[in-house]
């Protein structure tokens, strides 16, 4: 109920022109005593604050799709970002496609942005049969047994597309690996959810919504396949996820994902239908690119390590303190 009235607030103009109004001092009153401190924001906005201060920026789509966002949203993320960044000493960019869009936007120096990749948990892994199947069992699937896609229901994921996709399919391509989709309901996402549950009465998809944490290593781990054709996206952590789940992958050659995915993934266009279902069904069927993309999908998730996150991002602090 609390996280249905936040979206609700967060598609009125009033609501949110309040909250960017006073939450701004409120915030400069709670930290007027820590001018020693470093102050680090992991979502934009750095408040007005005494000490050093750091900022992850995941995506500028406020600004590159401002359509995939309700207006209100639009209009603090762009103010609310554009009065930041004069207090802010350095930038933590998610991606380098994140990186050179701030640097290209806001005329952003070099030397105060650092691009740091963001870490896979150690939980999402390749698992077995024996291992997945009690978790897999609780929704009704079995390993190996269905294609996945794991994210927001909003129109930036392009879930209709691969619906229609999908839909396209053999029947009895579907009938075996039918579509299974884990995600939270999101913004102005009623017809897709209509279509999600016409294609569940028709057998060949099962929509889980929202998947617990605890839950989503076996559900990757015990896919035949991934399918992620966002349009935008900063990073695009459920590519890395399933990559380090063993799983093939096929994914957008848009924004930051070919470079998330390297050379472990298909990449497709994700406004072309067409070749997207080709794509799906070779994914599907195609062993021998299954097993390479398996293989090179487990080489290219090492380089997703919160060790290594966490390193660099102490290095940053490091030069933000000496700002």
């Amino acid at each position: 109920m609390l996280e249905h009235w936040r979206a609700k607030l967060s598609q009125s103009k009033s609501a949110v022109r309040v909250y960017g109004t006073v939450a701004p001092y409120l915030e400069q009153w709670q930290l007027r005593h820590e001018a020693e401190a470093l102050f680090h924001v992991p979502n934009y906005f750095v408040p007005r604050f005494p000490g050093a201060t750091v900022s992850t920026i995941h995506d500028l789509s406020h600004l590159r799709y401002p359509g995939f966002h309700p207006q209100a949203r639009v209009d603090y993320l762009k103010r609310a970002l554009t009065n930041c960044l004069p207090r802010t000493n350095q930038i933590v960019a998610v991606s380098e496609f994140t990186r050179r869009e701030v640097m290209e936007v806001y005329a952003w120096p070099a030397d105060q942005i650092t691009t740091i990749l963001q870490g896979v948990d150690e939980s999402f892994q390749p698992l077995a049969d024996e291992v997945t199947a009690p978790r897999l069992a609780a929704y009704g699937l079995s390993h190996g047994a269905y294609c996945l896609f794991v994210g927001t229901i909003e129109p930036r994921k392009n879930v209709d597309r691969l619906l229609d996709a999908y839909a396209t399919l053999p029947c009895e391509l579907r009938a075996e690996w039918p579509l299974v989709i884990a995600g939270s309901p999101g913004w102005r996402s009623e017809r897709t959810h209509q279509r999600l549950m016409q294609a569940q009465r028709d057998g060949w998809l099962k929509y889980l919504r929202f998947v617990p944490q605890t839950d989503l290593p076996a559900l990757y781990a015990g896919a035949r396949l991934f399918v992620y054709p966002s349009i935008y996206e900063g990073f695009g952590l459920p590519i890395a996820e399933a990559m380090a789940s063993g799983v093939p992958v096929i994914t957008s050659n848009t924004s930051s994902m070919p470079e998330v995915a390297g050379d472990a993934a298909r990449l497709i266009d994700p406004l072309d239908v067409e070749e997207l279902r080709a794509a799906i069904e070779f994914g599907l069927t195609n062993e021998a690119w299954r097993d390479a993309a398996r293989d090179a999908g487990l080489g290219r998730a090492i380089c997703f390590s919160w060790s290594n996150c966490v390193t660099q991002t102490v290095d940053v602090y490091r030069r933000a303190m000496n700002r």
